[in-house]
């Protein structure tokens, strides 16, 4: 139901794009947030947004360099992630619910997965 793409490998500093294309029914109706995952670590928020836009929520730490975006026309969500950092090495994640917006992973929907790799 969900596809997240755009990971890759980007020296410190870099720029990475990701997307999430979602075939839900309704995809303007459910809120959307990024996970991500590190090495022998627990899945952690990054961001998410309502289903409108008109709310946003980061974690304090990508909070002055990461941007959650959505566009319902065409079923996508999107994490602008700048000045990145070796710490934000992970598989991120994208998920959706209809009901939940906020940090827990309450969400519904999952995609599998994308690989972002920082290199210092």
């Amino acid at each position: 139901q969900l596809q997240a793409s755009g990971g890759g490998l980007v020296q410190a500093g870099g720029s990475l794009r990701l997307s999430c294309a979602a075939s839900v029914r309704s995809f303007s109706s459910y809120h959307m947030a990024w996970f991500r995952q590190a090495p022998g670590k627990e899945r952690e928020f990054v961001a998410a947004i309502s289903w409108s836009s008109t709310s946003t929520i980061y974690r304090d730490s990508v909070k002055a360099r990461f941007a959650i975006s959505r566009d319902n026309a065409k079923n996508t969500a999107s994490l602008q992630m700048n000045s990145l950092k070796p710490e934000d090495t992970a598989v991120y994640y994208c998920a959706a619910d209809r009901s939940y917006f906020g940090r827990f992973t309450n969400y519904f929907y999952w995609g599998q997965g994308t690989l972002v790799t920082v290199s210092s």
